[in-house]
């Protein structure tokens, strides 16, 4: 559940922050009536990524008779999910100094063009958000192996996000976004590890790699699942009584790269001044000034 309410917080606040620059763009320019349109765009998104994520669950579940062919599709939705959650986290680090403006850009455009492009830049702006956040969540829950709590994880997750988000354009807040993301990106690095360990493990019980029955270790005796911290640590981060070699070397050759990478101090870049922001810092100007503070990751 704490894994499916960090992926709900995460790629919310990424929405919530894109939706209040563009909300924040058309006030300051007194274009006020096209707030419908992009009210519009960012539900026709929400529409499509909850479809999205039925329909993932609708195919495993009733698509799919055979177990192999379920395993295999969870396998290969696994593997997906680490690639977008992995290129997510790199993305944002890297253009989120510059998401205020272009944003504005491409709203500025948007208006040029008339009401259906406004709609549609919104859509597209929230869209690819929904459509990961639906795809990790999907194999998150699917590697958790409980049923309920994860969704409502999820949602509460998404909640805070769009509060922290209302705040941060009231106002009434200043956070460093910077160390935010940093913390978050760390964890969810941890938590894409454990997909793509499940996903190992989904691609052995489909017979496509071997070794289902290869095991590295068997602490079954000192990790009890029923508890609550084994709950926690196979939710989490899929950390298991016993696992596979294969298992265990995909968990290993991921997590490990990744993270050096990521949280290498070297490419993290110079410069980033104004990490700690508000709405005004987060969105920027109307006229097209550099933001007082961009959520710099």
């Amino acid at each position: 559940m704490f894994a499916t309410y960090l992926i709900g917080l995460r790629e919310g606040l990424e929405a919530t922050l894109v939706v209040s620059i563009l909300i924040a763009f058309l006030v300051k320019s007194d274009r006020r009536e096209r707030l419908p349109q992009v009210w519009g765009g960012v539900a026709l998104a929400v529409v499509l990524s909850v479809f999205f994520g039925w329909l993932l669950e609708y195919t495993s579940t009733t698509l799919l008779a055979k177990s192999e062919d379920r395993e295999l599709f969870e396998a290969v939705t696994s593997v997906a999910a680490v690639i977008f959650v992995t290129a997510m986290i790199f993305w944002m680090r890297g253009a989120a100094r510059s998401l205020s403006g272009e944003l504005r850009g491409k709203l500025s455009d948007a208006l040029a063009v008339g009401s259906l492009a406004v709609a549609l830049m919104a859509f597209l702006a929230v869209v690819r958000e929904g459509l990961e956040t639906a795809l990790i969540f999907y194999s998150a829950a699917q590697s958790a192996q409980v049923d309920g709590g994860p969704l409502y994880a999820l949602i509460g997750g998404v909640v805070t996000a769009i509060g922290i988000g209302y705040l941060l354009y009231a106002s009434a807040v200043r956070i460093n976004l910077t160390r935010f993301f940093t913390w978050t990106g760390a964890l969810l690095i941890l938590v894409a590890a454990g997909i793509f360990k499940y996903g190992t493990h989904d691609f052995q019980e489909a017979g496509v790699l071997p070794g289902i029955r290869t095991m590295a270790y068997d602490i079954s005796g000192v990790l009890d699942p029923s508890t609550w911290y084994g709950t926690l640590l196979g939710g989490m981060f899929n950390v298991t009584a016993e696992s596979t070699v294969l298992e265990v070397v995909a968990w290993g050759a991921y997590v490990i790269p990744v993270l050096l990478l990521f949280l290498l101090p070297g490419r993290r870049g110079s410069g980033t001044t104004g990490t700690t922001g508000s709405a005004s810092g987060t969105t920027g100007s109307a006229t097209g000034a550099a933001p007082v503070a961009q959520p710099a990751v």
